[in-house]
């Protein structure tokens, strides 16, 4: 039995103020690649929240200020703050529980902002 949600319908879309969910990861990362199919289905079970697929190489000059030397590393950030940073095993379940259970916002880095208004302007580019 899975700990996920019901996902919800398809044509929900979160608010353009939701926070984001964004895996920060590499195309040469087989964990990686394995998590992704699991952060799709955590994304359709919590439609509260943007999901965003970053490569850290592909999109250095966003992510390379982060410093990731653990894959996968999430960051789970809006306009309040952030409330997650570091790396998380790829178990779809532990994801959802902790986005049933977010601590409270912190300010944010000049980096998670600046990586924000990129998933901001450019988010199909970064879908999951």
């Amino acid at each position: 039995m899975s700990a996920l949600p019901a996902a919800a319908p398809e044509s929900a879309e979160p608010a353009g103020d939701a926070p984001w969910v964004v895996c920060l990861c590499a195309e040469w990362c087989g964990t990686c690649r394995d998590y992704r199919p699991l952060l799709e289905q955590v994304a359709r079970a919590h439609p509260q929240f943007r999901f965003a697929w970053v490569d850290i190489e592909d999109h250095a000059e966003i992510a390379d200020a982060f410093d990731v030397e653990t894959f996968p590393t999430l960051l789970i950030a809006g306009a309040e703050g952030t409330r997650f940073l570091g790396p998380l095993l790829p178990h779809a379940e532990t994801l959802s529980r902790m986005l049933g259970a977010l601590q409270a916002p912190q300010p944010s880095s000049l980096d998670v902002d600046l990586l924000l208004a990129v998933l901001e302007k450019r988010p199909a580019e970064f879908a999951v």
